[in-house]
């Protein structure tokens, strides 16, 4: 008689044997025959009675073990980069299993929120439980939206705020939330994503009155992504720091360093004083500070700060609104280098000559006291002698050495030749309601040009000194220009009369001739712009690739640590390299340094992109009051749906679509450019000096939308159906040059030849 196993053997069966856990397998296995099956079945729904196991598709398992595939939810990646998953079958009564996933470098890309289906092999004496091995991925995130919530008899719809989305979304009764008509939401989309018709979408999270003050920036975070509220963790541990004191450190406490910053700044991370050289042997020199927030020495690696900092990457400012990188009790507070108060910094001393050539600095972990924190405004008043209380004292022993030696660092700039752009910023002024008073271009005073050469002074100081100690670092690198885009620079200029000479080794002084060659003409902008579009983007990199826009072989980012994490790795290399302290570079942080440097490339770009949005938005609304007005300005961009205009008033934005130029069909020239009219020749291209009508202004996408009245003050040909312009009595061409007469001719006869066909049909 065949021995029927005890519920043990059958649990330590399908324990051992997770891939073969039918009922038919079971019988094999113990070689269960016949009617003992009839047995063999009661012990198994006795065991799934019990909770020992759940039966799924004909097999039985422990359920509070996972399957051997599964599938799986991925999660955002750890701190050290780890990606872990959370199981979408657990029924277990117990913690949830730790899933990490196993990914090779041929596999697929995973991010946050991804779905796959994955074969799971259980860890022992590890802080995880299952690895999971890629078998392919079987969804990825659902696509989100955010817009404006309308209300409608089953549900509503949602009119996205991104400018480029055309379409609206489809809001189910079940899947409002409560939500508002016109209020702000966000969701996520619902259903197949190849369904006919418009997206469906579920309201996931409801975002208030758009409307209402400061809301502009708000709906740009949560369009971004990004972080605007801490953890209860990391405020925690903010509010745990205490201020730092002398030990181990440098007194620098009566040195009369000083912060200039902005009029509006909350905090000030730099501080900086100059004075003439004592030394015979370098007369005429200079010696210069730079004093940065030690924020190193309280945001230690793997701190909820840290990790929180890493996520973030860097600040993001808008003008309503700054979502800062650390906890305001640290930004604001601490690591800021208020007046009067001791704080603790890293500070660089640079010995330059005459020409202001660097000729040696060194690094020490100091203790400060700013004497004064002071604006650019003010300090460029006092050196134009109209000096205030405020500034009086400080205006000979400090002020104006600076100065002295910012004249110094000019002639070494001078010679460098970095690039020299012109383009000015724009500064929206609100009100304390959150409305826009005022645009206005920001002031470039010699005062904000002082401190941005010392500051690139201090950062090739860092990356010299980190180079020099091979020590780990990130460097800032700007590459020159791609072939393909000098060379669309190179023919814009040509066109405008300006040379570009080829076959030669691209330097930043080649394109400073060009810009000077253009400068205090009409084309200066369109050359400035140009040469700006020509540029590659910034990025961190541990690999130094130098900085091509400020033509330096060595440059890193030392000077923000508040505001920028590649300023607080720069700062943990440089502790480490000089033994200040264990709370430098950690091995683990070096070995995902060139992970950390993509990553924050990338929350850098988020950042422009959202405050940029957020500043169209806000001239939006500042234009949305004056549709119908007439605007000049400067053709910027050429599409193949239509003209981009740079209003010369705001500095905004605004779209020409195609259609509404002329009446004849337009040919779009990528490579040129250029809109071609095909009846009259008609070309727009890039820099045109033109007047346009604002005719649309939506402050909830900022989008401003133009028609097109005069090029280069000459009226627009008629062209098309206006007269003039090609054969055919001035009627529209299409492209084929058939005209819409002879196609309606077509039709007509064609319609007749049916009725006469279907006549003779019933006449039999």
């Amino acid at each position: 008689m065949t021995r029927i196993p005890s519920k043990a053997e059958i649990l330590d069966w399908i324990s051992a044997h997770p891939t073969q856990t039918s009922k038919r397998d079971i019988a094999k296995a113990f070689g269960i025959k016949g009617a003992d099956r009839i047995d063999l079945k009661r012990l198994l729904k006795e065991l799934e009675a019990e909770g020992h196991l759940q039966k799924r598709n004909k097999t039985y398992r422990d359920p509070e073990q996972l399957p051997p595939v599964t599938v799986l939810l991925i999660k955002a990646p750890d701190e050290n980069g780890d990606l872990y998953a959370q199981p979408l079958e657990w029924h277990g009564e117990g913690i949830e299993p730790i899933v990490l996933v196993v990914t090779t470098p041929a596999g697929p890309a995973l991010g946050q929120g991804d779905r796959i289906l994955a074969r799971l092999s259980k860890v022992e004496g590890s802080d995880h439980h299952y690895e999971a091995r890629i078998i392919r991925r079987i969804g990825v995130n659902p696509k989100r939206v955010i817009g404006i919530f309308r209300k409608g008899a089953e549900g509503g719809r949602i009119v996205p705020i991104d400018k480029s989305s055309s379409n609206e979304w489809i809001v189910l009764e079940d899947a409002v939330q409560g939500a508002k008509d016109g209020e702000l939401v966000e969701a996520e989309q619902a259903g197949p994503k190849g369904r006919m018709g418009l997206p469906r979408a579920r309201v996931i999270n409801r975002l208030g009155d758009p409307s209402a003050p400061k809301a502009v920036s708000l709906i740009a975070i949560h369009q971004h992504g990004i972080p605007d509220d801490f953890p209860n963790k990391v405020v925690a541990e903010a509010d745990a720091a205490k201020p730092m004191g002398l030990s181990g450190r440098e007194d620098l406490r009566d040195m009369p360093l000083i912060t200039i910053d902005p009029a509006d700044a909350r905090d000030h991370d730099d501080a900086c004083y100059a004075e003439a050289d004592s030394d015979p042997k370098n007369p005429g020199g200079h010696i210069i500070w730079v004093a940065i927030a030690d924020v190193a020495a309280y945001v230690t690696t793997g701190s909820e700060l840290d990790r929180e900092a890493r996520k973030r990457g860097n600040s993001s400012y808008f003008p309503d609104r700054v979502v800062p990188m650390l906890p305001d009790r640290l930004s604001g507070d601490l690591c800021s280098l208020h007046e009067g108060v001791p704080r603790p910094c890293l500070a660089v001393r640079m010995q330059v000559d005459a020409e202001g050539n660097k000729l040696s600095h060194r690094f020490v972990r100091g203790l400060m006291r700013s004497q004064a924190s002071l604006h650019y405004a003010e300090v460029q008043d006092a050196m134009d002698g109209q000096v205030t209380d405020r500034t009086e004292h400080f205006l000979e022993p400090v002020i104006k050495p600076l100065y002295a030696a910012y004249a110094a660092l000019k002639k070494a700039r001078a010679k460098r030749e970095p690039l020299d752009l012109d383009l000015p910023e724009r500064k929206i002024v609100l009100s304390d309601s959150g409305q826009v008073t005022s645009v206005a271009f920001r002031d470039r005073l010699d005062a904000h040009k002082l401190i941005e050469e010392f500051m690139i002074l201090a950062n090739v100081a860092a990356a010299e000194t980190l180079i020099k100690k091979r020590s780990p670092l990130l460097f800032r690198v700007h590459e020159e220009p791609a072939p393909e885009k000098l060379e669309s620079l190179r023919e814009t200029a040509m066109a405008a009369g300006f040379p570009l000479a080829k076959g030669q080794v691209l330097q930043t002084k080649h394109l400073n001739a060009l810009l000077n060659g253009a400068a205090g003409t009409d084309d200066a902008e369109l050359i400035n712009i140009s040469t700006l579009r020509s540029m590659q983007q910034a990025y961190y990199t541990p690999e130094n690739f130098g900085h091509f826009g400020l033509a330096l072989r060595n440059y890193a980012h030392f000077t923000s640590p508040i505001r920028r994490y590649a300023d607080l790795i720069v700062h943990r290399s440089l502790v480490s390299a000089h033994g200040w302290g264990d709370d430098g570079l950690q091995p683990a942080e070096i070995e995902r340094l060139e992970e950390t440097a993509t990553h924050i490339s990338e929350t850098e770009r988020r950042s422009m992109i959202a405050e940029r949005d957020t500043t169209d938005r806000y001239l939006a609304s500042y234009l949305s009051e004056r549709v119908g007005t007439e605007f000049t300005g400067r053709i910027s961009g050429i599409a193949r749906f239509g003209a981009f205009v740079k209003m010369d008033e705001t500095g905004a934005d605004g779209l020409v679509p195609v259609r509404t130029i002329g009446r004849e069909f337009f040919h779009f020239d990528a490579e040129a450019g250029t809109l071609m009219g095909a009846d009259t020749g008609f070309t727009i291209s890039l820099g045109q000096r033109v007047t346009v009508r604002l005719t649309q202004a939506a402050p909830v996408t900022g989008g401003l939308e133009l028609e097109l009245l005069s090029i280069e003050d000459a009226d627009l040909p008629k062209g098309g159906f206006g007269g003039g312009g090609g054969k055919g009595g001035g009627r529209r061409r299409s492209p084929a040059g058939h005209t819409a007469k002879r196609k309606s001719s077509r039709s007509k006869h064609k319609t007749a030849k049916v009725k006469r066909k279907v006549e003779r049909n019933k006449r039999r």
